[in-house]
This record gives C-alpha cells, sequence and structure tokens, in this order.
C-alpha cells in the first residue's frame, strides 16, 4: 500500500471534519472551536489538491481523488463562512459540518484505485485511517479548547476519547490483514531494518491504546487540572496514532 502524501492530507482533513461535527452536533462548544478546525482541515484539504495536482492527475482515480479533496476542502469553507457569519452555536447549524466528509470519503474511495493492493483493502484502510487520524487530532484540540471555555462538560472529550478506543481494533485490524503487518512480523515482507519497524509499529499500536485507556481514567478525576493532564497524555496519543498508521503504510509500500 503506497504511502501518498496528497492521500494523507485528504485523509486527516476529511477525518477531522467528521468528527467536528461529532462535537458540534451538541451545541455546547463554543463557535470559536469550529472556526479553528474548520480553517485547519480546509488548509489540509486544499493542501491535498495542490500535491494531487503537482503529482499529475493521470487516471480516473486520481482525478476523483483530487475533486474529492476539492470539493471537501470547498464544503468545509463554505461551513467556516456560514459559522462565522452566524457567530453563535445556538444560530448555527451544524449539519452544515456533514457536507464535507462523505465528499472527502468519495475522494478517498478514488484514492484506493492507486493506493496498491486489493482496492477493498486499501479503501478500508484509508476510511478506517481518516477516523482514526481525524478523531485523536479533534480530540486533542478539544483538550486544548477547555482552557477557552473551562466550564464545557467533560462528556465531549470524553465522547472522542471513547471513539479512539472504538477505532482502534478496527485500525489495527485492517492493516493486519494479508498482505499487511502480519507478513511484516513473519519475516515475508523485508522491512529493510531487519524487522524493526514491524516492533515499532506494535509499540506504536499498543502505546496509543494504552494511552487512550489513562486519558479516560484521567478524565474521571474531579478536578480541573485532569482535562490538562488528559490533554497532554493525547498528545502522546497522536505521535502514537499516527505512527501505527503511517509506519505500516510506508513499511508496506
Amino acid at each position: 500500500m503506497r504511502l501518498d502524501s496528497a492521500t494523507f492530507l485528504l485523509q486527516w482533513s476529511a477525518g477531522g471534519l467528521l468528527f467536528l461535527w461529532v462535537t458540534s452536533r451538541r451545541r455546547e462548544v463554543g463557535i470559536g472551536y469550529g472556526w479553528l478546525l474548520r480553517s485547519i482541515y480546509v488548509v489540509l484539504a486544499f493542501g491535498a489538491v495542490v500535491v494531487f495536482v503537482a503529482q499529475g492527475v493521470d487516471g480516473t482515480g486520481r482525478a476523483v481523488a483530487m475533486l474529492g479533496a476539492f470539493a471537501c476542502a470547498c464544503a468545509a469553507l463554505a461551513a467556516l463562512v456560514a459559522s462565522i457569519r452566524h457567530r453563535r452555536v445556538d444560530t448555527f447549524d451544524p449539519r452544515w459540518d456533514l457536507v464535507a466528509p462523505p465528499i472527502g470519503l468519495i475522494g478517498l474511495l478514488g484514492a484506493a484505485s492507486f493506493a496498491g493492493g486489493n482496492d477493498a483493502l486499501a479503501a478500508a484502510r484509508l476510511v478506517i485511517g481518516a477516523a482514526f487520524l481525524g478523531c485523536i487530532s479533534d480530540a486533542m484540540l478539544l483538550g486544548h479548547w477547555y482552557l477557552v471555555q473551562p466550564g464545557l462538560p467533560r462528556d465531549a472529550v470524553q465522547e472522542l476519547v471513547l471513539w479512539n478506543a472504538w477505532l482502534w481494533p478496527l485500525e489495527v485490524g485492517v492493516l493486519l490483514v494479508p498482505t499487511g503487518m502480519v507478513s511484516v512480523l513473519t519475516g515475508t515482507i523485508d522491512d529493510g531494518y531487519n524487522g524493526i519497524l514491524g516492533w515499532v509499529w506494535i509499540a506504536c499500536a499498543v502505546s496509543t491504546i494504552t494511552l487512550v485507556a489513562v486519558t479516560t481514567l484521567a478524565l474521571r478525576e474531579r478536578y480541573y487540572s485532569a482535562v490538562m493532564s488528559a490533554t497532554g497524555l493525547l498528545y502522546l496519543a497522536i505521535l502514537t496514532a499516527f505512527g501505527t498508521d503511517l509506519v505500516a503504510r510506508a513499511t508496506l509500500s
């Protein structure tokens, strides 16, 4: 499975925008949180378009992926403009945030055709990876938002942490399916480093779910400092989560 930078940027933006809706639908988090996340993911999606164009749009799959990234960025930008015009959580319709993720999904399905290997398996890895990376990123950013909005109920960040726990076995599972990391761990596929990358991947995967579990425990504490501790743990979880996805794809490419 190829490690393609444009596809990775599209994954990250589509997944992040999806879990922005998971949070924004509650109408609890301040409008500025949505401005921040939409701005970030608009830039990432447009970045994917630029990289796709630079790589050359040859073939239907690449065209679908590039157009999907462009339309995803435009939909997220439209939601950002709408949220700025409303300027209040209670008047902004969170369904605006549901437009971009499905469009990004279509782009990822197009990217599966040139990702390498079985198309269905590649599509599953790209879609699940998008949700996995987007969710962990949003959880960390939301943890920081408690500095701006300290009275925000913990349910918002707890929900994203729980989603990460549910997505982890799916992410690890699709990366193990042959031809996958099992082949690296058994030595069928040579990683070029005497199997070290396979062990690095295991360390990243195990560390991620461990950090997610510890974050869940931290959020059960009554004191406000527990939220900041959880945010620090999510910082580490982002590193290991991205390692879980990217190390596997780099090894299998």
